[in-house]
């Protein structure tokens, strides 16, 4: 099982099918962070927001007996298009690596089961979770790679 859990947790960092984050965060600059390009309705730092909410969305989700559910879609993106300050980026940045992190040690816990349904109510298990958060940031991750391009800031 501890084979399985390393492999997910390749794929939590990114770099076997898609770039990791850390990567297209080195060619973001604070000038264009909340720049929608023509004809796309985000911006790097609103797709970047709803990466970090859905991760910790599900992080909370395992974590937590008493979970509640967010509204969506209002609750994962930002209430503005813009940031207050560079601050807020870094600590945005800051907290989703961490909670990746954490995503991570709950894996690597050999208390936790893939396959135990994580709370009574639901039959979703941490394998299915674990799999969401690695889908929806690939998929992410991707869009990120578009506004770059868009924007002239990606040398690709």
């Amino acid at each position: 099982m501890q084979d399985y859990k390393n492999q997910l947790i390749t794929h939590l960092k990114g770099g076997s099918a898609f770039m990791p984050v850390e990567v297209l965060l080195k060619f973001i600059s604070s000038e264009e962070l909340c720049r929608r390009p023509k004809d796309l309705p985000y911006s790097f730092y609103e797709l970047f927001y709803h990466m970090r909410f859905a991760q910790k969305d599900i992080l909370e989700y395992i974590k937590d007996e008493d979970y509640t559910t967010h509204e969506w879609p209002q609750d994962y993106w930002p209430k503005k298009s813009m940031i207050d300050s560079l601050e807020e980026w870094e600590l945005l940045k800051s907290h989703f690596f961490e909670e990746k992190k954490e995503l991570i040690g709950f894996l690597q816990d050999e208390k936790n089961d893939l396959l135990k349904p994580i709370n009574p109510e639901t039959e979703n298990t941490l394998l299915r979770e674990i799999l969401l958060v690695i889908e929806h940031n690939a998929y992410h991750t991707g869009q990120l790679l578009i506004v770059l391009r868009s924007l002239g800031l990606y040398p690709a």
